[in-house]
C-alpha cells in the first residue's frame, strides 16, 4: 500500500519512534470505529479522514481537488471547460451529477468514524491534549463536509426552509443508511456546534495541511457569512481580529510567489492540501489540467480575463488564447505556461489570510461599520497583489457598492481554489447577483438538484430539491 503524504500533526504525537507507521492509513483508507483502539490508532484513523478531504485517488495515489478548483468558477464564470463550454457554466445543474456529494459525505463519514472511536476510548489513554486535539480535527472536517453539503445542495439562504442537510453524525451502516434531511436551521445549529468545539479545543499550531484552531475560526467566519444575522456579522469580526492577533500568518507580501515559488511554505496558507509524493511526474496530474490541457482542460473565460483588465494578476493568471475554444484563456494561476509541473504548482489551498481579511471587510461593512475601514483592509489586501490602482474602491461609497467591490476582490484572489468567489456573489443582492451573472434568473440555481442516486436508495431522505425533478 503506497503511503499517504499527510504526515501525523507534531501536536498530537508525544513519541516518535512510530511515526512512519502512523504515516500509513489503515488498510484501504478504511476508518471503522473498531479500528480505534487507542492514541496511535486514532491519528491513523484520522489520516484517512484527512486522506478523504484531500480526495487522494487510491489508483493513481495523486491529490484531487479539481471540483474545488473549478466548479465553483464554473458557477459564478470564470472558469470554463477548455474543450467546449458546459451547462455548468450556465447554471443549469443536472440530476445525476454528483460534484460534492459522494466527496463531502467521504469527509463527514470518516470524521465520523475517528469521533465516535475516539469518544469511546478512556481519557488517560491520551497523552496530554491529544484526545481534544484529534477530536477538534476530526470535528473540523465534518463541519466542512456538512458546510459545502448546505452550500451547494440546502437552501442556506433561508433559515426557515427545510431544505437542509441530511446530517450524519455516526459512521454509515446498514442500519443507518436511510436518514432524513435536516432543516436549514438545524444544519447550521450542528455546523457551529462542531466549529465551535474545534476553535476551543484545537491546538494553536498544527502545521498547515492540518486544521488548527484558527483554520476552524475562519471556516466559521464563512459559515457566519452564509447565516447572515445582524450577531454572525460582530462575531465574524472578533474571529478574524483572533486569528491576526495570533500572529502565526502573514500576508504574502507578492502574491504571485505563493503560486509560482512559495506554496504550502508561504505564511499566509492557513489550511492547504499538499501533493503526495512525486505527483508531479504523475501524466494525468492536476498542473496538466490548466497547462497544455491533459485529460481535461480548465480555462479562464473571458469574464476573468475582464475582471483582471489593468491588474498587475492578470499578467499571471491568464495565459495565451486557448484554441480549442474560442474567448477563453490558459488559467495560469497554479502553473505558467512552458513550465513543468512541481510539488508547488501540484499543491491546493482551502484557505489562506488573504480570504479572512476579505470576509472581515464584508462582516464590517454588513454590521454597519465604517465604510472606510473594510476599504482600508481591501486595499491592504489587494497592495500584495501589486495593484496600485484603487479608484474604484475609493469611488465605493456605499455598502452595497463596497461590498461589490469586496467580492470582485474576492473573486480576483480566489477563483480557483475552494469557492469563495461563488458564495461571496450569492450573498450580494439577487438583482446584483443576476446583472454579473444573467444566466441566473431564480434562486434555485443558487444550489444544485440532490443527486438521483440519493433520492433512490434512501427512501427516508425527503423531498428534491425545488424546482428539480425528482
Amino acid at each position: 500500500m503506497k503511503q499517504l503524504i499527510y504526515a501525523i500533526p507534531v501536536a498530537l504525537l508525544t513519541f516518535s519512534s512510530c511515526s512512519k507507521e502512523l504515516g500509513k492509513l489503515p488498510e484501504n483508507a478504511k476508518v471503522e470505529g473498531n479500528t480505534v483502539i487507542d492514541q496511535k490508532t486514532a491519528i491513523v484513523a484520522l489520516n484517512g479522514a484527512y486522506y478523504r478531504f484531500a480526495n487522494v485517488q487510491a489508483g493513481n495515489n495523486v491529490t484531487s481537488w479539481g471540483n474545488n478548483k473549478t466548479q465553483p468558477g464554473y458557477y459564478s464564470g470564470f472558469i470554463g471547460y477548455g474543450y467546449g463550454g458546459g451547462d455548468d457554466e450556465n447554471n443549469i445543474y443536472n440530476n445525476n451529477s454528483d460534484v460534492f456529494w459522494s466527496y463531502s459525505y467521504a469527509i463527514v463519514n470518516a470524521a465520523n468514524g475517528v469521533i465516535g472511536g475516539v469518544e469511546k476510548l478512556p481519557d488517560n489513554m491520551f497523552t496530554g491534549n491529544s484526545k481534544k486535539n484529534i477530536l477538534s480535527e476530526a470535528r473540523f472536517l465534518r463541519a466542512y463536509g456538512h458546510f459545502k453539503l448546505l452550500s451547494y445542495y440546502g437552501q442556506w439562504w433561508d433559515l426557515n426552509s427545510k431544505f437542509g442537510v441530511m446530517l450524519r453524525k455516526e459512521l454509515v451502516t446498514l442500519g443507518n443508511v436511510s436518514k432524513p434531511r435536516s432543516t436549514v436551521a438545524d444544519s447550521y445549529a450542528d455546523i457551529l456546534e462542531d466549529l465551535d468545539y474545534a476553535v476551543t479545543n484545537g491546538a494553536d499550531s498544527t502545521g498547515n495541511v492540518y486544521a488548527s484552531k484558527y483554520a476552524a475560526m475562519a471556516l466559521k467566519m464563512r459559515v457566519l457569512l452564509s447565516h447572515g444575522q445582524p450577531a454572525d456579522y460582530t462575531a465574524a469580526i472578533t474571529l478574524a481580529n483572533q486569528i491576526i492577533a495570533g500572529n502565526r500568518y502573514q500576508l504574502e507580501p507578492k502574491l504571485v510567489d505563493l503560486f509560482r515559488i512559495k506554496g504550502l511554505a508561504s505564511k499566509e496558507v492557513i489550511l492547504g492540501v499538499r501533493p503526495q509524493l512525486n505527483q508531479e511526474a504523475y501524466y494525468y496530474n492536476s498542473s496538466r489540467q490548466f497547462w497544455p490541457g491533459a485529460s481535461s482542460l480548465y480555462v479562464a473565460v473571458q469574464a476573468f480575463k475582464d475582471l483582471l483588465q489593468n491588474d498587475p494578476r492578470g499578467g499571471w493568471m491568464t495565459g495565451t488564447a486557448n484554441s480549442y475554444r474560442p474567448g477563453s484563456y490558459y488559467f495560469t494561476k497554479y502553473i505558467a505556461e512552458g513550465s513543468t509541473p512541481s510539488q508547488v504548482t501540484e499543491s491546493a489551498y482551502a484557505i489562506r489570510l488573504s480570504e479572512v481579511l476579505l470576509m472581515k471587510a464584508e462582516a464590517i461593512v454588513r454590521s454597519g461599520g465604517s465604510i472606510s475601514d473594510a476599504r482600508t483592509i481591501l486595499k491592504e489586501v489587494m497592495a500584495k497583489a501589486e495593484v496600485t490602482n484603487y479608484t474604484a474602491v475609493d469611488n465605493a461609497a456605499t455598502p452595497d457598492a463596497m461590498l461589490e467591490q469586496i467580492w470582485r476582490e474576492t473573486a480576483r484572489n480566489l477563483t480557483g481554489e475552494d469557492g469563495q468567489e461563488w458564495l461571496a456573489l450569492l450573498r450580494l443582492p439577487f438583482a446584483t447577483v443576476k446583472q454579473i451573472k444573467p444566466t441566473i434568473t431564480d434562486k434555485i440555481q443558487y444550489i444544485m438538484p440532490v443527486p438521483h442516486n440519493e433520492l433512490m436508495n434512501n427512501p427516508l431522505f425527503g423531498d428534491q430539491n425545488p424546482g428539480y425533478q425528482r
